[in-house]
């Protein structure tokens, strides 16, 4: 009897392994939608979890049309970059679609610091001039290739990155997400402008610095 009992226990740990497995991979992405589409309600009080709907018969075509990203934006600040993003925050029609979008400019030489997206994996195209687009792998591997018009480069899921302008004009590109609200961590924000402000200690340790130094440090990125 326990000879045969083993393999049943072994299915059955195999079975839950299967559907933890599943869970943790649609915990990943946004949700599956519902119904057809649910633009965001602005008037109404947010749920717990997920943004309110309005009533289909109060939806009209404008919810689904955007410019949000049609401008070019000052690059006038030390990284010689802006970022303007069509998430669901500024683009009510994409609640629950999953997808988003974001235009950066880079001014010639412009950085767009490394930084990573909690909830979405990040597709680079290129519109004008060439763009250095690298990311770092949990192996602290750097994988880089400088991208030109037209051409793609993807980032997976929460991995630091960056793209840098390596031409001599300035260069655009739009970053495509797989969420309509990806999230951005930008480690030197995190670490030098928290508020409250992240312990000398911690810094300190951190970097190999004396307080002087980090103190240094954090001045630069006061401002932000």
């Amino acid at each position: 009897m326990a000879s045969a009992a083993a393999p049943a226990r072994s299915s059955l740990v195999l079975r839950a392994l299967l559907l933890l497995a599943a869970a943790v991979a649609g915990a990943l992405s946004d949700p599956t939608p519902l119904q057809d589409f649910c633009v965001v309600d602005p008037q109404a009080a947010a749920p717990l979890a997920g943004l309110a709907c309005k009533p289909q018969s109060d939806v009209v075509d404008d919810d689904f049309f955007s410019r949000a990203i049609a401008s070019a934006a000052s690059t006038a600040n030390p990284f010689g970059v802006n970022s303007t993003r069509a998430t669901v925050a500024t683009f009510p029609g994409l609640n629950t679609l999953g997808v988003s979008i974001t235009r950066v400019d880079l001014a010639p030489g412009g950085l767009n610091p490394p930084h990573s997206h909690p909830r979405a994996s990040e597709l680079v195209m290129v519109l004008r001039g060439e763009v250095m687009v690298g990311f770092t792998s949990g192996a602290n591997r750097l994988y880089s290739k400088v991208v030109r018009e037209n051409e793609l480069f993807v980032v997976p899921r929460g991995l630091q990155h960056f793209q840098l302008n390596t031409g001599a004009g300035d260069a655009v590109f739009v970053a495509m997400f797989d969420s309509q609200s990806p999230g951005v961590v930008t480690p030197t924000f995190a670490m030098f402008a928290t508020k409250p402000a992240m312990p000398m200690e911690v810094l300190t340790k951190t970097f190999l610095m004396g307080e002087d130094e980090v103190s240094a440090m954090k001045s630069k990125f006061a401002g932000f």
